[in-house]
């Protein structure tokens, strides 16, 4: 059943309806200003379904045979982002299910996180979905010929992005962002400089990473399909940027003295939920920055579409 149906759920008009029916429901859920219990399963379990029925057939695809192995790799790296995302939907709504998460912002914004949490992770599964149409053609139909991303490049931009982004520099990166993290959540309370230092960090790392593959996508301009793969990424990046800074944003105005005109009682579990969020989004940045990296790779290997599956190229030679 899986081969007929996501097909059709790559196409432009169902990715735009689907995105349209999430906006709808939460505009319908937030209509009386609260979120009932049954409403909040329903979210979670149209999330669930459709993050993990995307992360399988992403992994279907990257076992069929292809002429182009960094197209496997690349759905692997998307693979990975899902399932990091998933992951943390999954936890987030356990928590709520069973009553264990009670605040994140303060009351009267709190329904506005939610609602901006479930649009925007929609909006992720859609631009990766609409993105594996136009990299299930390039990881059928491509055939590799050179590695030329394998000559030295001599460029500073080049040398420092390179080291930036090694592997090695990134562990280190994700240890010192675990460290940090855990220091200020020891005594369960975060100041005003420590989320500021946080929300900064994150939104040079998220734009800045989007604006990288953004150029990607103009570099790949001899490849239509890989544009297509690029861009929908781009946007998919774009949206979880889009939630870090509007949680962000709703979190300073109880960290400046205005949640003092409601009553607000964060719990333990509420406090290790923002840790979680936080490891998550920075697992998330990372994965997304080794997937840029097989991008860039994807963009300067030459390739030529498979003759065998291109009648027309044949009779024209």
């Amino acid at each position: 059943m899986r081969r007929p149906v996501f097909p059709e759920l790559t196409d432009e008009r169902i990715v735009i309806v689907l995105i349209g029916i999430a906006v709808f429901w939460r505009a319908v859920v937030s209509f009386d200003e609260t979120e009932a219990p049954w409403e909040c399963c329903c979210s979670g379990i149209s999330l669930f379904i459709l993050g993990w029925a995307l992360f399988g057939y992403l992994y279907s695809l990257s076992q069929k045979p292809t002429s182009w192995p960094i197209s496997n790799t690349i759905y692997q790296g998307i693979g990975f982002s899902l399932f990091v995302l998933n992951s943390y939907v999954m936890i987030y709504y356990g928590l709520r299910w069973y009553g264990l998460l009670q605040v994140e912002v303060f009351p009267p914004l709190d329904l506005i996180l939610r609602n901006v949490r479930y649009v925007t992770f929609v909006m992720f599964y859609c631009a990766i979905l609409w993105s594996t149409k136009y990299l299930e053609t390039i990881h059928e139909e491509y055939q590799f010929l050179l590695a030329r991303s394998t000559l030295h490049e001599r460029s500073l931009r080049a040398s420092v992005f390179k080291v930036l982004t090694d592997d090695r520099t990134l562990l280190v990166m994700i240890g010192i962002a675990f460290l940090w993290r855990t220091v200020i959540s020891f005594d369960y309370t975060i100041t005003f400089w420590e989320s500021t230092c946080q929300y900064i960090t994150q939104l040079i790392i998220g734009w800045f990473l989007f604006g990288h593959i953004c150029a990607l996508a103009v570099k790949a301009r001899e490849k239509p399909d890989l544009i297509k793969v690029t861009q929908g990424i781009a946007l998919a990046l774009s949206t979880i940027n889009v939630y870090a800074l509007v949680y962000y944003g709703l979190s300073w105005y109880s960290l400046v003295g205005l949640v003092e005109y409601f009553e607000v009682v964060f719990v333990p579990a509420d406090c290790i939920f923002q840790d979680l969020r936080f490891f998550s989004l920075v697992i998330f940045y990372y994965t997304m920055i080794v997937l840029s990296k097989f991008l860039e790779t994807a963009c300067t290997d030459y390739t030529v579409p498979d003759r065998a599956k291109h009648p027309k190229l044949n009779a024209n030679l």
